[in-house]
């Protein structure tokens, strides 16, 4: 998957039993479009539309808003729900627990659904969002303001981690999906498409094995297509890499050995009514 809020939602929807239909990684003049003859894209499974707009009008035949994925579609009422990455991730978290496959991403108890919520707030800005504001800025002082609250973050939670498994409490949460997702682009992306060199991910301590860990989880790895990745990124964005030349590496080994299980924490949780 090419963008992060897609594959938020998107590694949610891994643990949940929600078709899903992959546009290609590549967005043109038209935007998004299902390219089915390309490895890893899918068609259109419910209308058969070339592009995603069409999606977009059948819902609005007056639409005129931006046309951004993902994009969770009700098959009853044959129109679109919500393609605002975290509302959709908490939507597959909460509204369609009948079908989940038996595990939770957001705990029950209020006070541990705050964490999880102020969690992923503290890691938007600096860290989700962060990494656009260092590639897109048009100054020095609003990079090196990117760049500062990106690593400075970073820092801490390598710091957080060094004791605990996961972000909130004894087990996987949307927490760890929302950080997950920047983590496992940045150094083969984010690292030089969008200068943020100070350091890989690969050099923290703390940060790269949690990585992996939740790489290696169960589900997770089938959401991450490494390949689309870098094609949106790098062939998307002609402000940046007007050549649209793919860079290669680092070669990593998201499936080296993490040694995380020893620390306090558990894989995502069953549902107690399973």
């Amino acid at each position: 998957m090419g963008p992060p809020h897609v594959a938020r939602a998107v590694a949610a929807r891994a643990r949940e039993r929600v078709g899903v239909s992959v546009v290609d990684p590549w967005r043109g003049e038209d935007g998004w479009q299902f390219t089915p003859e390309k490895e890893g894209c899918t068609p259109d499974h419910l209308h058969g539309s070339d592009t995603l707009r069409e999606l977009y009008v059948e819902a609005d035949p007056d639409a005129t808003c931006r046309v951004t994925v993902p994009v969770l579609w009700d098959t009853e009422e044959e129109t679109i729900v919500n393609n605002e990455s975290r509302e959709v991730l908490r939507m597959l978290t909460t509204a369609f627990d009948d079908l989940a496959n038996g595990v939770s991403l957001l705990p029950d108890d209020h006070e541990t659904r705050e964490l999880v919520d102020e969690a992923i707030t503290e890691i938007y800005e600096p860290v989700n969002n962060g990494v656009y504001r260092a590639g897109f800025a048009t100054s020095q002082e609003a990079y090196d303001d990117a760049i500062d609250d990106l690593f400075g973050a970073l820092d801490r939670w390598d710091d957080h981690l060094s004791d605990r498994r996961y972000l909130v409490g004894g087990s996987l949460t949307e927490a760890d999906l929302c950080l997950f997702t920047t983590l496992v682009r940045f150094d083969q992306v984010y690292h030089t498409h969008f200068m943020c060199n100070r350091q890989y991910i690969h050099q923290y301590e703390h940060l790269w094995p949690y990585l992996r860990d939740l790489y290696t989880t169960p589900g997770v790895a089938d959401t991450v297509n490494m390949d689309h990745i870098k094609e949106h990124y790098y062939t998307t964005h002609p402000d940046v890499t007007p050549s649209g030349i793919i860079a290669r590496g680092p070669d990593l080994d998201f499936e080296a050995s993490h040694d995380r299980d020893r620390l306090s924490g558990s894989p995502p949780t069953p549902r107690a009514d399973d």
